[in-house]
């Protein structure tokens, strides 16, 4: 044993004449090199203590002398000039002979930590048991991976406090975020959806669990406030929408910091004012807003005839139709007792809404169903709509084009130009018919307009439809308009040359997307006088292009001063594209609730049947809705079988798009909106 401690103190000699002779040589160096702060580090760095054998004894008190000139105990080998060119540095080397004092340098590292503990001895329990739940056994609260992580991390920060109590009693931000849980049906969410759990337990183990159970419940209400209770692709695979999905950290610690936590998690719900405004419509429709209860009396049927030849218009009075008007939001004539022609359109539209027979009389089970104080089908429809709204991306417009945006609402054939909150500019519009034709429903921007478009034909058309009518009848191209060319390699290519009977009009409105639709122009413009215009290939055909052009281009080229007459004095023979500098969004949406610009709220007819299979998913409550099928996007197409169909068209702009049928372009059928152009004698305005 006695040799033993000799060979150590000898070793230990040895190692600290090692460090101060390093000490010294580094001291220049140190100096050049600011990362190394001083040498007094380098020489701890040098004396990093090595493993020891196993049957070396530890060192005693006798093998140390912590005092400075101790530090190297033979001076007859330690380098005079290192002493006396710096006096003072060997007083480190006194730290650097007591290698063992490096394990306990490294306890005031943890200390922090320790010291910063925000938990309170009376939350210690439940923060013990927070610690427990995380890792393998936080998959009962939270079933996505990145909440866990995110959930995991937050409360390690706090060492496992917990958030929702204190001492066992239920903190002022528990009762915010449980008061705005149970009010989600305000939302157009459902409560059921968010389980409140129960903080009257006394016991760490429950208020632990209902700890973990709350914060899953505000991620669950903060994923579906600002997605949707369903992702888009649920609803068809004709719908793309950008995703905008939450951070879970975030959502943490924004509530948790807020001082009104209830109003921060409010705020993951939509903020258009589209959403608002039918948010306020289902409050009313529950009954959940003061104010007299407008009831209908029975009575004869009341019924409207419009004028013949032989007789004139029937219009019967009667004291009820004035509370009929204010019940289906009538504003004109509010005090007028005549059942016309507008009350008639209205009962009309209410009774397509609740699935009686549209007729447009006033009988006993429409005004049973006007009477209807839950309105259940209403109900369901506002609830859907709200839901199709939260697919829609938090910012509508352009913020550099002072928020302006295109929307276009489907059921209700209507586009708005939108710019600062307003409409600036409407028009009617011709969409999709229901099936494989739908317009879809997405979010695109509307990169530049094309003025005198060609239709060029797709293969597709050209075998199927084409050349078998040739064959009966070989004037047949001529007679519609179109040309035929044979390329060098024997391909035939059939195109339609710009101008007024061109399928497309004269502009076209290019926003490129994965469906290959876009807004045209129409050489028929009858088909605008139909309440109901569903009948295009999936493109949608503006009533007044030259307007819309105008107004576009007044807010992408403000400068540039563009007119309808502007525009119009553009026809002709060659094609223009005019590119925007900054693109304009452009929304195509669905909804057949809404506000309109009066503050009514107007129902429209579901058109290719989106309603109910939302309406199903939705009361769906026993899975989760967002894993019945991927979050990704949906691979759209169009139904193929032996060949495309034939209202598909390929071309070198965006791929393809909707085509007019051969059949109904040579009998007079509603052309619908064909292929963009092709490049030859293209002029191109750019700012």
């Amino acid at each position: 044993m006695r040799d033993g401690l000799k060979n150590r103190a000898g070793y230990d000699r040895v190692l600290m004449a090692v460090a101060a002779t390093f000490l010294t040589v580094s001291s220049a160096s140190a100096q050049a090199d600011p990362a190394r702060s001083s040498a007094a580090e380098l020489a701890i760095d040098a004396a990093i203590p090595r493993p020891e054998p196993a049957n070396v004894p530890p060192p005693t008190a006798a093998d140390f002398r912590l005092d400075s000139t101790a530090s190297v105990p033979d001076p007859a080998k330690t380098s005079q000039p290192h002493t006396t060119e710096k006096p003072a540095e060997p007083q480190p080397s006194a730290v650097v002979t007591a290698p063992a004092a490096a394990p306990p340098a490294a306890e005031p590292a943890r200390e922090p930590v320790k010291t910063a503990s925000t938990v309170a001895p009376a939350d210690q329990p439940v923060a013990d048991k927070l610690r427990e739940l995380m890792g393998a056994k936080a998959s009962r609260y939270f079933d996505r991976k990145g909440e866990r992580a995110a959930v995991e991390k937050f409360y390690a920060a706090r060492e496992f406090a917990p958030l929702w109590t204190q001492s066992g009693a239920a903190t002022a931000s528990a009762k915010g975020v449980i008061g705005r849980l149970r009010d989600a049906a305000a939302e157009g969410l459902n409560a059921a959806d968010y389980p409140v759990p129960d903080f009257a337990a006394t016991t760490a183990d429950a208020l632990a669990d209902a700890e973990m159970k709350l914060t899953a419940s505000m991620l669950d209400y903060a994923r579906h406030a600002q997605s949707g209770r369903m992702h888009w692709s649920q609803a068809g695979s004709d719908i793309l929408y950008p995703e905008h999905p939450i951070d879970p950290a975030e959502v943490l610690a924004n509530v948790t910091t807020a001082q009104d936590a209830s109003a921060a998690l409010e705020g993951y719900n939509p903020p258009h004012k589209l959403y608002k405004e039918l948010k306020g419509k289902l409050a009313e429709l529950r009954g959940q807003r003061d104010g007299p209860v407008i009831q209908i009396a029975e009575g004869p049927p009341l019924a409207f005839k419009a004028a013949t030849k032989k007789q004139p218009a029937v219009t019967p009075e009667d004291p009820r139709v004035p509370q009929l008007r204010a019940k289906l939001g009538i504003t004109e004539s509010q005090d007028d007792t005549r059942y016309d022609a507008k009350v008639a359109a209205a009962v009309r539209k209410f009774q397509e809404t609740a699935d009686l027979k549209p007729t447009g009389v006033l009988d006993d089970k429409t005004v049973k169903a006007i009477n209807s104080p839950k309105r259940d089908r209403q109900i369901d429809t506002v609830l859907v709509n709200i839901e199709r709204l939260r697919w829609l991306p938090r910012q509508l417009g352009a913020p550099a084009l002072n928020n302006a945006y295109v929307i276009l609402n489907v059921p209700d054939f209507t586009l708005k130009v939108m710019q600062n909150g307003a409409p600036v500019w409407s028009t009617r519009v011709v969409t999709g018919k229901p099936g494989s034709q739908a317009t879809p429903m997405m979010t695109e921007t509307m990169k530049f307009i094309t003025v005198n478009p060609t239709w060029n034909v797709p293969p597709s058309i050209i075998y199927n439809e084409y050349l078998p009518a040739l064959q009966q009848d070989p004037t047949v191209l001529q007679r519609m308009g179109l040309r035929l060319e044979r390329a060098r390699d024997g391909s035939i290519r059939i195109s339609q040359p710009p101008g007024e009977s061109n399928a497309l009009g004269r502009i076209r409105f290019n926003f490129p997307n994965k469906f290959l639709v876009y807004q045209h122009d129409t050489p028929d413009k009858h088909l605008f006088a139909k309440e109901e215009r569903a009948f295009s290939h999936g493109c949608m055909r503006v009533q007044n292009p030259d307007q819309y052009a105008a107004t576009l281009l007044n807010i992408v080229l403000p400068n540039e001063r563009y007119t309808p007459d502007r525009i119009r004095g553009m026809y002709g023979r060659s094609e223009i594209d005019i590119r925007f500098p900054t693109p304009v969004p452009v929304h195509l949406t669905y909804q057949t609730a809404f506000v309109d610009d009066a503050g009514k709220l107007q129902f429209r007819k579901d058109v290719y049947g989106r309603d109910a299979r939302m309406i199903a998913l939705l009361r769906n409550t026993g899975k989760d809705l967002e894993n019945v099928v991927a979050h990704a996007n949906p691979s759209y197409a169009r139904p193929s079988g032996s060949s495309l169909p034939s209202n598909v068209a390929f071309n070198n702009d965006f791929g393809a798009s909707s085509g007019p049928s051969f059949f109904e372009r040579l009998f007079g059928g509603p052309p619908t909106p064909p292929a963009p152009v092709g490049r030859q004698q293209r002029r191109v305005i750019t700012r």
